[in-house]
């Protein structure tokens, strides 16, 4: 039986602005372009959505403009929302200035996402064959980190968590709850190598040793997005596989890691074995760099016919 994916983490606002440069205090610079849009954790579930699972948003949303691009992003991909609209504040933004050299900038706010408690959490009701998803960022919020640690330990179904760049932030005894409850840590390289810095631990110099010490020093399984090569797979002792990507011309990356973490939550929901989750998700995230925007994962039908055509072609 297919379960769902339950996202505990954060939907928001994202308005991005592409500027020549950032400009010093006090001045000012055109924008050549922007988009104003859904993003944080949307990417995700949306991404899960569009594989077939069934996704839950457990997060908070805000009464306002914010709230309502937030709501309309998700309500149009088939996304179930358990909490209703905060009529206190509105849903957060964040303000990505991209300059040419394609360093991202961010300024954010923080709105009714940001207040959940555990109550909210365990509304969701999670059962053996669903998969949690928790995102790092739901620590760097004061109610949102205690909810989650309250309510995450005893959560039924697999867990898998995504520590997000803020991971050099959150509090350690916080990220060791949710090392303690993950079946399956997703991260890229920067990340591993940041939480294997704090946990006293040598790192290695490349990718595949990256994984195989996180793996150890946590006792957890690990995949480890490795840009166009793909992903690695790796549990505690065990060999590092590759799960690879197909070769493209990458357009914009951004998004791709939120692409793999999606799809892959989509197939072990669906009951797929997690190496052939993780295949799978490689591929739709190589799909995804082929477009431009945050929100570009495929669809079920797009990932299939490129397995169908890797098949083909031996």
């Amino acid at each position: 039986m297919s379960g769902r994916v339950i996202h505990t983490g954060q939907g928001v606002v994202d308005l991005v602005l592409r500027v020549p440069a950032v400009p010093a205090p006090g001045g000012d610079v055109f924008a050549s372009g922007h988009e104003f849009l859904a993003g944080g954790g949307v990417n995700v579930m949306l991404a899960a959505a569009r594989d077939g699972a069934r996704v839950v948003y457990a997060g908070g949303h805000g009464t306002g403009p914010f709230g309502d691009v937030v709501r309309a992003a998700l309500t149009a991909e088939g996304v179930e929302l358990t909490a209703p609209a905060d009529p206190r504040r509105d849903t957060g933004f964040s303000i990505a200035l991209v300059d040419d050299g394609a360093e991202r900038t961010f300024v954010s706010t923080a709105g009714a996402e940001s207040e959940v408690d555990a109550e909210q959490l365990r509304r969701t009701a999670p059962g053996d064959a669903d998969v949690v998803y928790a995102s790092g960022y739901s620590l760097v919020h004061d109610a949102n980190r205690a909810a989650l640690l309250e309510w995450l330990p005893t959560a039924p179904g697999r867990v898998v968590v995504d520590p997000a760049p803020v991971i050099g932030d959150a509090d350690l005894d916080a990220v060791r709850v949710l090392l303690d409850r993950a079946d399956v840590w997703t991260t890229n390289e920067r990340e591993a190598r940041i939480l294997l810095r704090r946990l006293g631990s040598e790192s290695a110099d490349d990718a595949a040793g990256v994984a195989a010490a996180l793996a150890t020093t946590t006792g957890r399984t690990v995949v480890l997005r490795a840009g166009p090569r793909g992903a690695l797979l790796t549990r505690p002792g065990g060999d590092v596989l590759l799960c690879p990507s197909p070769a493209v011309d990458a357009v914009d990356t951004n998004g791709a890691g939120d692409a793999h973490a999606g799809v892959m939550t989509a197939r072990l929901a669906a009951g797929a074995d997690l190496e052939s989750a993780v295949r799978r998700a490689s591929i739709a995230a190589a799909i995804a760099v082929t477009r431009s925007g945050p929100a570009t994962a495929p669809t079920a039908a797009e990932v299939d016919a490129v397995v169908r055509a890797s098949i083909a072609g031996g």
